[in-house]
């Protein structure tokens, strides 16, 4: 019996799930370890902010799935890894040995370095911890106890998530204005990564919306009620929100895993490390070597296939496919509303029917994992 053992429950993890219970490999035994039972589906994280969706829409349940693998399902989280000895061990005491190891662990507020962000500052991930603050804050906002937000990052996680949770407390309080709405970021443009088309679009909305946007503008520590910047000013508000890129955790490093620049898993484009043959790694964590990639949700969910592929050829002893990732991938980001930009290229459209675009493709990726 050889065992895999899967760490984490990211967008990749449950499509291997998924593929080893339609077609099962005898003699080998699946380990999922993740802290929580159900698993946030990055892509519908903005809907749900903004009210358009429950829990239960944008949240696959890993219990259930891991059982249609038949995997076992450990609720915990690891503390250690040990690449060499092959063994991982958990915060619930056990130690487990394993033949493979595959991690989608995702990664972290990159606020690293940053006095008092850590302290002062809510981040939109861990998720489950960012949802339950989440109701918290809609509700102070409600009885009037919230009058001014910060959000931190101007890329498209950054203004989806302002224009989400403007959107729902608006609904809440029944007033647009209820909320004083700031956008801090480092570069001096938004949406760096997107064509002018769409940031011009965006500059529109975020101007009809009142969300007072300021460029250029790194902030170089944060205390309690306020960020500021390298150049000397601060930006005030009653909760600060932190959604910007991602960091890698350090333990990759410490672990003994070949890592790039940035501290993330180094792996070929098989999605196996290059220091540890008996070691995979997909999605926020990881970066391939020669093609790195956005930390996006969209490119997790395409490494699931070939990463279920490759895990049953290292335990089958055959070789490894290789995977590129697409140069230029579609975006489609909401904007609070019932309305999104789809953003490729140079080219850029907009409209409720590009968020009914959206909420198709969406409903449509977690049903593959409801309805097993």
């Amino acid at each position: 019996m050889k065992r895999i053992v899967l760490l984490g429950g990211g967008h990749s993890h449950v499509e291997v799930l998924r593929r080893f219970g339609v077609a099962p490999v005898a003699g080998v035994e699946l380990v999922l370890v993740s802290p929580n039972r159900w698993t946030p589906y990055s892509g519908m994280l903005p809907g749900l902010v903004a009210g358009h969706y429950t829990f239960e829409d944008t949240h696959i349940d890993l219990e259930r799935v891991a059982r249609f693998a038949g995997a076992r399902f450990r609720p915990t989280i690891a503390t250690g890894l040990d690449p060499t000895a092959r063994t991982v061990t958990c915060a619930d005491g056990a130690t487990l040995e394993f033949d493979f190891i595959s991690l989608d662990v995702g990664s972290m507020p990159a606020n690293a370095g940053i006095p008092g962000a850590g302290a002062h500052t809510l981040g939109v991930k861990p998720v489950d911890a960012f949802l339950r603050a989440w109701a918290a804050l809609v509700e102070r906002a409600r009885v009037g106890a919230l009058k001014r937000a910060v959000v931190v990052g101007g890329g498209a996680a950054g203004i989806e998530m302002t224009l989400g949770m403007q959107h729902r407390i608006a609904a809440a309080t029944g007033r647009r204005d209820a909320v004083a709405w700031q956008l801090v970021t480092d570069v001096d443009v938004l949406l760096p990564a997107h064509s002018e088309k769409v940031r011009r679009i965006f500059r529109r909305i975020l101007t009809e919306r009142e969300v007072e946007v300021h460029l250029s503008s790194r902030v170089s520590r944060v205390e309690p009620g306020a960020v500021f910047a390298a150049s000397g000013y601060h930006v005030a508000g009653d909760v600060i929100l932190w959604a910007t890129g991602a960091a890698a955790s350090p333990r990759f490093a410490t672990s003994g895993l070949a890592v790039d620049d940035r501290g993330f898993i180094a792996v070929d484009a098989t999605l196996r490390s290059i220091s540890h043959p008996n070691v995979f790694a997909t999605g926020d964590c990881a970066t391939i070597v020669g093609h790195p990639r956005p930390k996006s949700g969209v490119y997790a969910v395409r490494q699931g296939p070939p990463l279920a592929q490759n895990l049953r050829a290292a335990v089958e002893g055959r070789p490894l496919v290789r995977h590129i990732p697409q140069a230029r991938s579609l975006a489609l980001i909401s904007t609070g509303d019932r309305y999104a930009v789809a953003s490729r290229d140079g080219w850029a459209f907009e409209g409720g029917w590009v968020w009914r675009w959206k909420d198709w493709i969406d409903r449509r990726f977690m049903r593959r994992y409801a309805a097993l």
